[in-house]
């Protein structure tokens, strides 16, 4: 255990999870990261990362939809690196269908991972960050926290949820040295946004070339957010630095919630 800052990073084993523990990583901050995935993958991604940064990486295989997971994650995770000082809630999951064929199942799976596991989590740790008198949490909301698109009523409400929920808590810990923001990204290139593209396809009734394009006529500057740009935001964000921005929720979308 080492005097570094510590972090648990939910949903960091692809995508901008990962480009964000690869950030704090290369900062000197020892990280938790969690997923799902290939467990050589994950490790050799793990063991490169802690390797090349000289840092402390751990993985947790805890399930975000799972309140009881959460907890025991937070627990490991603090007892091998010690108290949480950066929490980034990045987990989500997606589906894609008319409101009148939604799945209650895959609502409630949407719902339980992109908003009540940031709910969890930050519950989970925010005594311990009163108590030390600094804190840094990040919620990776999204466009879709901010403005709505169709056949995506449970993530787009989820996503709202973690606008709110950034809010209030930003406002109830603003005397304890610790700031609560939400990332808003646009479309970044991911693997969960990969994957919208036959799904849209599907439901939309187009080719999957035509899918790419409907998500990137949103975006006025017609391109993908990087996710290194999302990762440079968060590490700006749990720096110094930024102590005097909380309670906000900060797009970076190319343009599309300005229309």
């Amino acid at each position: 255990m080492t005097n570094r800052r510590t972090a648990i990073i939910t949903g960091s084993t692809s995508g901008i999870g990962l480009g964000v523990t690869q950030a704090l990583a290369a900062s000197g901050v020892n990280v938790t990261l969690n997923g799902f995935g290939d467990a050589a993958e994950i490790e050799e991604v793990r063991s490169d990362t802690a390797r090349r940064f000289s840092v402390e990486l751990r993985y947790s295989p805890a399930d975000m939809s799972k309140p009881a997971d959460i907890a025991r994650m937070v627990q490991e995770a603090e007892a091998a690196l010690g108290p949480t000082d950066i929490l980034i809630n990045n987990a989500g999951i997606q589906f894609v269908a008319p409101i009148g064929e939604f799945p209650v199942e895959k609502w409630n799976a949407i719902v339980a991972v992109n908003l009540s596991s940031a709910f969890h989590t930050t519950q989970a740790i925010v005594s311990g960050m009163k108590a030390r008198g600094f804190g840094r949490i990040i919620n990776i909301a999204s466009g879709h926290a901010l403005v709505a698109s169709p056949f995506k009523s449970a993530y787009v409400a989820s996503k709202h949820g973690v606008a709110g929920l950034t809010k209030t808590t930003a406002l109830e810990l603003a005397a304890h040295g610790i700031t609560v923001n939400a990332i808003c990204p646009g479309y970044v290139w991911t693997p969960l946004v990969a994957k919208q593209i036959p799904d849209q396809a599907k439901t939309r009734g187009v080719s999957e070339e035509e899918a790419k394009l409907a998500l990137l006529a949103t975006q006025p500057t017609r391109g993908f957010v990087e996710i290194d740009e999302v990762s440079s935001l968060a590490l700006y964000l749990v720096g110094d630095i930024a102590r005097s921005i909380t309670g906000t929720c900060i797009s970076i979308d190319r343009g599309w919630t300005a229309q």
